[in-house]
């Protein structure tokens, strides 16, 4: 039995700022994920599911639970220390690997913290004095991308746990004196609907960036989304085929800028420019300008460059600082907000291209 192609990310109409924020949390992960706040039936899923099937594959030790890569000892976690079938130090040949896509790995609205993080079996270590750990969603999620739908909807710890993991890359579980660690470093994609609530003002801050989305307006677009999905429906895989050499193109340019991104410079006057918008625009803290920082070389990374230019600012703020304003954000007009950041960073009106 043939699997259903997913629908194409590249075949998705409008929705530019969704998109965009997604390739840049791919190109650096360590921007700190987004959240996409918006009406339902709006691409979101689809969009997430589409990207990640693109994304060149990822090379994986065989019946590794945490999607590991190598056992060189930067990598090993506790887990495999003394287990030779999986490469452990005692091991005379090395593991197995295969190689396999970007998964998307979604969290359950109704998840328990073990089903997150994982579980100790703590008798078993009384008895044994071996650690024995089960894992969890965090680990099937790492190196990859970790989906919550209808964030504002978890409990606020769970939601802290997934925020302080996907900005340590780690997780860890502590029972009774008893602690674990292994890598989680995952594109972290939260999505909710305003009107069912809201997250805190700091658990909003502590996500990289921030997609507000609506349905398309303009009445040829949704003709185009309803065609494009009815010949999808018809054949799939047609339809697929028809967009692979535009996929192909999306992939290609992302892995490039993954390659080109640590060699991206910001020199003093952009940074200088960061500091000082965020001082005008009265975000807290420093994150704000962090964030910022990084998603500027990102965009410069996708487009070919390894010199952040004060436009590249401009537009990243654009997604890293609305959410951050000490007033809501979404009881202003967004394109009223978006103003307020561009003179905050000197720059004229410019509006994110297409991807």
């Amino acid at each position: 039995m043939s699997i259903r192609p997913l629908y194409p990310f590249a075949a998705i109409v409008g929705q530019e700022k969704l998109k965009l924020a997604l390739i840049l949390n791919i190109i650096d992960p360590s921007i700190g994920g987004v959240l996409i706040r918006g009406e339902k039936g709006t691409a979101k899923s689809t969009a997430v599911r589409g990207l990640a099937d693109i994304l060149p594959v990822i090379q994986v030790i065989e019946d590794c639970p945490f999607q590991l890569a190598d056992h060189g000892m930067d990598s090993l976690c506790a887990y495999c220390t003394d287990k030779p079938c999986r490469g452990g130090k005692n091991s005379e040949k090395p593991p197995a690997k295969k190689c396999r896509k970007i998964g998307v790995v979604e969290l359950p609205l109704g998840a328990t913290e073990d089903r997150l993080v994982g579980t100790l079996n703590l008798e078993h270590a009384v008895k044994t004095g071996e650690k024995k750990f089960e894992p969890g969603i965090l680990a099937q999620a790492h190196r990859g991308i970790l989906y919550v739908d209808e964030v504002n909807l978890l409990d606020d710890h769970l939601v802290d746990v997934l925020l302080d993991s996907a900005a340590m890359g780690m997780n860890t579980i502590e029972r009774e004196g008893i602690s674990f660690s292994h890598p989680a470093r995952f594109t972290l994609v939260g999505t909710m609907n305003p009107e069912e609530g809201d997250l805190r003002p700091q658990l909003l801050d502590r996500f990289g960036l921030c997609v507000n989305i609506e349905g398309i307006r303009d009445s040829d677009a949704r003709v185009e989304i309803m065609d494009r999905r009815l010949r999808y429906d018809e054949d799939p895989k047609s339809f697929s085929d028809a967009w692979s050499a535009e996929s192909q193109k999306i992939a290609q340019r992302i892995q490039a800028a993954q390659a080109l991104c640590p060699d991206v410079v910001a020199d003093r006057a952009a940074l200088e420019r960061i500091a000082a918008a965020c001082l005008k625009l009265g975000v807290d803290g420093h994150r704000a300008d962090i964030v910022t920082l990084k998603t500027s070389r990102a965009f410069a990374a996708y487009e070919g460059r390894t010199e952040v230019s004060a436009e590249d600012v401009a537009r990243a703020a654009e997604l890293a600082i609305p959410h951050r304003l000490r007033r809501t954000p979404f009881d202003a007009i967004e394109s009223e907000i978006a103003e307020e950041i561009r003179r905050a960073f000197y720059m004229g009106r410019h509006s994110p291209g297409p991807v």
